[in-house]
């Protein structure tokens, strides 16, 4: 007799239930194994590799202030915080550093300094420099609009770690009061002023809080013309006390402002006059006239037949191929333009890997031409630049 369908159907799941309870209970169980997956996957987003590739961006706007993002060690600025109330962990949004990347802010009114992870962009007001998470906030002991200053640090890798994982990082040394006041005097009424010469973007501030009023110059003295009615007699009593006197050098009008695109966008032509004439033509200074290139005498070329001579040899230079040797990588973009621009100010070049271009320079014949290299690009502001095998 044949069993029903339904019956077959319980009765092989029982099995298969059977099946499963003899296996053996170790590390091969799938629950278990689900369980070193997931600790596997959480190493791997708090370890030293989730702080590469170093994210940059693409320049944009925040009302009429448009900002570049840019990869620089020598970013230090003084403003104004803001609370980024729905983020995690000791973090901070910045408009132009790049993500992940880690700063010192420094509460003006306390001199409290915490160690803090550039996380994401933000915050998108002019107003304020950075926005700080609420560990963040109340690990400084500030408040939203406190005064701060924020600079970007190289920390050592446990406290990289700390931050990682949403713990905070030990305190820094309280800033002295001396150079609170020094910092204090440079902050403006809103918005944020950089304390390094070659900070690529600083946020606007207020108009009537930070200008000052243009003096004049000794290179172009200011001069105070009298009245229209005043200008005969004025002019009757300087001719009686200095009749010899030149007449006063008119003032040249300054030509007017130009983009820097503008001005070097425009097609260049060749100079082929001059406004002087040679010199012993014996034109006086009532009948010049520019005088054409091709009017003025030229020597004759004399031709001299060089005598063919065999080149020195030259040991063979052996060359290196870009397979081999060793290569510097400064950085990883995401943007390929980005990547472009970092690779010509260390003249290196650009590879990509995937979905991200790596920059590096070289390839180095043996590794210590490769170290020597490496301090250059180091110094250039890629601090985590590494040596690799060609290849």
């Amino acid at each position: 007799m044949r069993l029903p369908t339904d019956v077959r159907t319980r009765f092989l799941a029982l099995g298969l239930t059977a099946l499963l309870a003899a296996c053996g209970r170790g590390g091969s169980e799938p629950a278990n194994l689900a369980m070193v997956s997931d600790n596997t996957a959480e190493l791997a987003g708090v370890g030293p590799s989730a702080d590469y590739p170093v994210l940059v961006g693409e320049p944009y706007n925040i009302g009429e202030t448009l900002y570049t993002p840019v990869d620089t060690m020598n970013y230090d600025e003084v403003g104004y915080l803001a609370l980024d109330a729905g983020a995690q962990g000791v973090s901070v949004a910045h408009k132009t550093l790049p993500y992940p990347s880690y700063v010192e802010i420094t509460a003006l009114e306390s001199g409290k300094t915490i160690l803090a992870r550039v996380e994401r962009r933000g915050p998108m007001t002019n107003d304020r420099v950075a926005a700080l998470s609420p560990a963040a906030v109340q690990q400084l002991g500030s408040a939203d609009g406190g005064a701060i200053r924020i600079r970007r640090v190289n920390p050592p890798e446990t406290e990289r770690a700390n931050l990682r994982m949403g713990e905070a990082a030990p305190m820094r040394m309280d800033m002295p009061k001396s150079l609170i006041a020094v910092l204090k005097r440079k902050l403006p009424a809103k918005g944020s002023v950089s304390l390094s010469n070659t900070n690529p973007q600083v946020a606007a501030s207020a108009p009537n809080s930070a200008s000052k009023p243009e003096l004049p110059t000794a290179s172009a003295p200011v001069v105070q013309q009298p009245a229209t009615a005043e200008l005969p007699a004025l002019a009757n009593a300087s001719a009686r006390r200095a009749p010899a006197a030149a007449p006063p050098r008119p003032k040249m009008a300054s030509a007017p402002k130009r983009a820097f695109a503008e001005a070097f966008s425009e097609e260049r032509k060749a100079v082929t006059a001059y406004p002087l004439p040679p010199i012993g033509t014996g034109l006086s200074a009532s009948n010049r006239a520019p005088v054409q290139v091709s009017q003025i005498a030229r020597p004759p070329v004399r031709t001299v037949r060089a005598t063919p001579t065999q080149a020195p040899r030259s040991a063979a230079r052996p060359a290196t191929d870009a397979k081999d040797g060793f290569v510097i990588q400064a950085a990883a973009f995401a943007v390929k333009a980005n990547a472009e621009r970092a690779a010509n100010s260390i003249d290196g070049f650009v590879q990509q890997s995937g979905k991200y271009f790596r920059v590096r320079k070289g390839p180095f014949a043996n590794r210590g031409q490769a170290e020597a290299a490496l301090a250059k690009v180091r110094a250039a502001g890629y601090s985590d630049a590494k040596v690799f095998t060609a290849g």
